[in-house]
């Protein structure tokens, strides 16, 4: 079972958030072998999701995201730094966690949208929720990204 944080950037635990950004390093920078300034300064205004799972009687980070208000990246309200840890691949934990951050998006910033700089690989996963491309592919740091919006 999954135990679920949605938390404001000032409220998450030290080592939660040590183990956050080490798996965002894990991820987007040595797994995808892409070099981009991840500490880009919005975390502070940002909600955080994280998935929580007891693995070998360890507490083991397996889905993590971002809620970036509206106004700071886009008009719209987004999602990012959207992440599967390698403990918690192939289990559906990513469609969980995009099903429980939706909602709870919505809440904190009732009517407005979403938009998300999805990597294009992921269009068909981001698009089972409702989002829609809106951009030609481009590269965003040696990755092919679309804009989609919800």
């Amino acid at each position: 079972m999954i135990e679920w944080h949605w938390l404001a950037f000032d409220d998450i635990p030290r080592n939660d958030w040590y183990e956050v950004l080490r798996q965002r390093q894990a991820v987007f920078i040595l797994e995808q072998t892409c070099l981009y300034p991840d500490i880009d300064g919005c975390d502070p205004v940002c909600h955080h999701l994280m998935g929580w799972r007891e693995i070998d009687g360890q507490r083991t980070l397996v889905a993590y995201l971002r809620c970036v208000p509206p106004g700071v990246k886009f008009d719209e309200m987004s999602l990012g730094r959207v992440l599967t840890t390698q403990a918690g691949r192939g289990t559906g934990v990513g469609r969980e966690l995009l099903a429980k951050a939706i909602p709870l998006s919505e809440q904190l910033h009732p009517g407005y949208r979403f938009r998300i700089g999805a990597q294009a690989h992921l269009e068909k996963f981001y698009g089972s929720f409702g989002f829609e491309t809106v951009t030609a592919p481009y590269d965003e740091d040696g990755i092919m990204h679309v804009d989609m919006v919800r």
